[in-house]
């Protein structure tokens, strides 16, 4: 259920209310290996459903660490400190809530804490305003997106953005589109997540973007089909692949899926897949393939897309409309792996 951005009756409850709804989400999503307590793990959920004060949240975030789940401190402490931060301002509205605000904040909160520490504030905060923007609605079914990014937050040493992303090269790619076909995967879910990997490595887009493909967004066009996108912000985009790569997976899958739901993917009780699940399928497919990357998630696929993208076609602007770039520098990230340009410094000096 979504509800406007400015669902209460004041900034504090609004706020408050969406850092309850934010952190139960992750209560339910987080590893609960930890928890030892059952029984009043459930009660914290459903207490969580109610409405609280902000000395009861705190309070309730303090019993689930202490039933188990130590990992949800990673996001209640940024975050509880992000409130009191916020209210101070006298704001009206969610809206006022803006990039330079937060990157204030963290630079009043995270100046004495090591990096590690200060991207588990950047993550947080992220996220948080990542489920607002899927999770707010008015009346007229518009949402307010905040599409933060923080790019330029100068608190994280310097070498944090400079890492070359991870890709997989032609024989890795070759090993990973056999093991697709090889991987084995419950009769249920086979084709759905061969259909899902195929889609975001021949097109490149992002996990969530995939994730949230609806029936009517994909349409067949002789050889091809034409997936309607929407990235980031809501902007859309049209991506485009052969019918011969999914053509069986998504016939297999379409007479296999919930006809009551508008998703294309879904789980067996017709909800959204999540980011783990995709996770799960990937490390799978991986291990049958045998390639090791230092990231192995499925933006991994996303990199490789564009990479291979720029190598045959040395074509920057192409690139960035593929994958949705809001800032053409974004893609100047693969130029890095374009061999033939590189070869060019070798004769610099003779």
């Amino acid at each position: 259920m979504k509800f406007p951005l400015d669902f209460m009756t004041s900034f504090d409850k609004t706020l408050l209310f969406w850092l309850k709804m934010f952190i139960r989400m992750k209560l339910t999503t987080l590893s609960n290996r930890q928890v030892k307590d059952i029984s009043r793990f459930q009660e914290i959920l459903k207490e969580l459903k109610k409405d609280v004060t902000l000395i009861k949240f705190t309070k309730l975030c303090k019993e689930v660490r202490q039933c188990g789940l130590i990992g949800i401190n990673t996001y209640t402490s940024p975050l509880l400190k992000l409130y009191n931060y916020s209210v101070k301002y006298g704001f009206a509205s969610m809206r006022e809530i803006d990039e330079d605000f937060i990157q204030d904040f963290l630079a009043v909160h995270t100046s004495s804490l090591s990096d590690a520490s200060k991207k588990n504030y950047r993550m947080a905060i992220l996220g948080f305003f990542k489920y607002i923007d899927k999770q707010n609605q008015d009346n007229d079914e518009k949402s307010y997106i905040y599409d933060f990014e923080l790019k330029h937050w100068r608190g994280l040493g310097a070498n944090v953005r400079n890492k070359l992303p991870s890709y997989m090269n032609d024989d890795e790619v070759k090993r990973f589109l056999k093991a697709i076909e090889t991987t084995k995967f419950k009769p249920y879910a086979l084709a759905k997540n061969r259909l899902l990997i195929k889609i975001i490595l021949y097109t490149g887009m992002r996990v969530s973007e995939a994730l949230g493909i609806k029936i009517k967004d994909i349409q067949s066009d002789d050889d091809l089909y034409i997936i309607k996108i929407t990235g980031k912000g809501n902007k859309q985009r049209i991506a485009m692949l052969k019918s011969a790569y999914i053509q069986k997976d998504l016939t297999d899958w379409l007479e296999l899926r919930d006809n009551t739901t508008t998703l294309l993917f879904h789980s067996r009780t017709t909800k959204k897949l999540s980011q783990p699940y995709v996770s799960y399928i990937m490390d799978k497919i991986l291990l049958t393939a045998g390639v090791k990357k230092d990231k192995n998630g499925a933006h991994m696929l996303r990199h490789t897309f564009g990479t291979r993208l720029y190598q045959m076609n040395k074509d920057l602007i192409l690139v960035q409309e593929a994958l949705g770039h809001s800032d053409i520098n974004t893609s100047r990230i693969y130029t890095h792996f374009d061999k033939d340009r590189l070869k060019a410094t070798t004769n610099a000096i003779k």
